[in-house]
């Protein structure tokens, strides 16, 4: 089997996403900007912006997974590079990880998701994009903030789908395993509930006593009216949001909100 390269592999997904194909019995290459000693998989230095060293990390490589992003609107120029590197290289299958919404949401970062899944299915390789919801991760970081002061000010009407970045990582390691899908089905979360939702089983996680207001704030612009439409939800899922029904499905991730926060706040 050809090693399968995966870019982001650093990161919060990437790391996940490694061990799931490391468990599945893949040889994996893990693209970094830095040199790591050698372990249970290869490392490969390279820089996706700059295209420093990617021929040498694509070399022989059969499947990239390319879950590297940033916040600094730098990932169309390094998923062209990527691009232009796997055609040389002769990869085969070029897996990408985008977001749910990113064609319904007029937010930058989504702008340049949406950009960069086009740059992978108009790569003339064989392709894959998988779009999936926000991660728990990203909502206890946003409640986390919020909840700092003694009102807890929420977007109005938005209703958010978390999905555990464990569930993802396995979605991917089978689309990697599987070859060129095209669009994959969304990915998300097994709930989608009201912020409001979310908001009191973070505090009852925390274990906050202190009474806390809860003051809906509106989000303006056409960013807010995709929100509060359900731009950010798996499409088909939106209306089970308000009664908080579980959005359950094949392409739905197991891990929920609740169980999260149980193993990052142990009573």
């Amino acid at each position: 089997m050809r090693p399968m390269l995966v870019t982001g592999g650093t990161g919060t997904l990437g790391r996940a996403v490694v061990r799931r194909l490391l468990a599945r019995g893949c040889p994996v290459r893990v693209l970094s900007r830095q040199a790591h000693t050698p372990g249970e998989h290869g490392w490969a230095v390279g820089d996706l912006v700059t295209g420093r060293g990617l021929e040498s990390a694509l070399t022989g490589v059969g499947t990239v997974v390319h879950c590297a992003t940033t916040n600094g609107g730098r990932d169309v120029a390094a998923t062209r590079r990527l691009v232009e590197a796997a055609r040389a290289a002769g990869v085969s299958h070029l897996l990408y990880v985008s977001i749910v919404g990113v064609d319904r949401v007029p937010l930058g970062y989504y702008r340049a998701k949406a950009e960069c899944e086009r740059l992978v299915a108009e790569s003339g390789l064989g392709w894959t994009v998988l779009r999936a919801t926000q991660f728990h991760d990203l909502l206890l970081r946003l409640l986390e903030g919020l909840s700092k002061a003694p009102v807890l000010l929420l977007p109005r009407g938005v209703a958010f789908q978390p999905v555990d970045v464990r569930d993802v990582a396995e979605r991917l390691a089978q689309l990697a395993e599987a070859g060129p899908a095209g669009r994959a089905d969304d990915f998300g979360g097994p709930e989608a509930r009201a912020v409001e939702a979310w908001a009191a089983e973070f505090l009852r996680a925390r274990g906050r006593r202190r009474p806390v207001l809860q003051v809906p704030v509106p989000v303006p612009g056409g960013a807010g009216r995709a929100l509060r439409a359900g731009g950010n939800l798996v499409p088909g899922r939106a209306a089970g949001q308000a009664a908080g029904r579980a959005a359950v499905g094949r392409v739905a991730g197991r891990i929920t909100f609740a169980e999260f926060l149980a193993e990052r706040y142990p009573a």
